[in-house]
């Protein structure tokens, strides 16, 4: 086995580990108790969980969406959000490019999936037809929760996914919790869009920059005036 390869592999799977614990949903006591033994969240659907990754993958998109809220919301905060990850050269250093398939970036996640649901961090079940898989649900352990928790106190530069993907959060929260409407608002990105199918999902950052600094121009004019 290439060593590159399992390297690659466990740092996907330290990221989607990261992320889930971030954005999954808290068990209720309904929940509960059809819920797989020491689960404590949960994230429903494979395409939802795509949707998010390719936001924490991609810092310039994510950058570019929080100048959309703030155009809509005027809130100081989403710029000044969107310049963190702008001003710094997070989106060159921490992409990780995603291909574009019919219903959006896509990146098979089982291998990565199963460096987690082996020792249990991640319990993963299936929502079938008779044909095939209607749904998968991804609840993450008390097991996995502690590990998530430990990897960040140990090595805190892997605080950045946890923060970044709690932005993802926020913003998933404000368009909808369904794939679909991630979906919808992924391919209002017009180079998101138009890349052809199996090619990568190119990046935005020198336009999103230049974005950020008409924004910026824009405020200081209106608080000069």
């Amino acid at each position: 086995m290439d060593e590159d390869y399992e390297d690659d592999r466990f740092s996907d799977a330290i990221r989607i580990l990261l992320l889930i614990a971030a954005v999954a949903d808290d068990l209720d006591g309904v929940a509960q108790t059809s819920a797989p033994d020491n689960a404590v969240a949960v994230l429903h659907a494979e395409s939802r969980l795509q949707k998010l990754d390719f936001w924490l993958r991609n810092p310039d998109y994510l950058a570019d969406e929080l100048l959309n809220d703030y155009e809509r919301s005027n809130e100081d905060v989403l710029l000044d959000l969107a310049g963190t990850i702008l001003d710094s050269d997070e989106p060159e250093v921490c992409a990780i490019p995603m291909l574009r398939y019919l219903f959006g970036a896509f990146e098979a996640l089982d291998r990565t999936l199963s460096v987690l649901v082996a020792p249990r961090l991640l319990v993963v079940t299936h929502r079938r037809s008779a044909q095939r898989v209607l749904q998968d649900t991804y609840y993450l352990t008390a097991k996995g929760r502690a590990v998530a928790t430990q990897a960040v106190e140990q090595f805190p530069e892997l605080r950045w996914y946890t923060e970044r993907a709690l932005l993802v959060k926020a913003l998933a929260d404000g368009t909808g919790h369904s794939a679909l409407a991630l979906r919808r608002r992924q391919y209002l990105q017009r180079d998101y869009a138009e890349t052809p199918l199996g090619e990568i999902i190119p990046s935005i950052a020198d336009r999103t920059r230049t974005r950020l600094a008409r924004l910026r121009a824009a405020t200081d004019e209106g608080t000069a005036a």
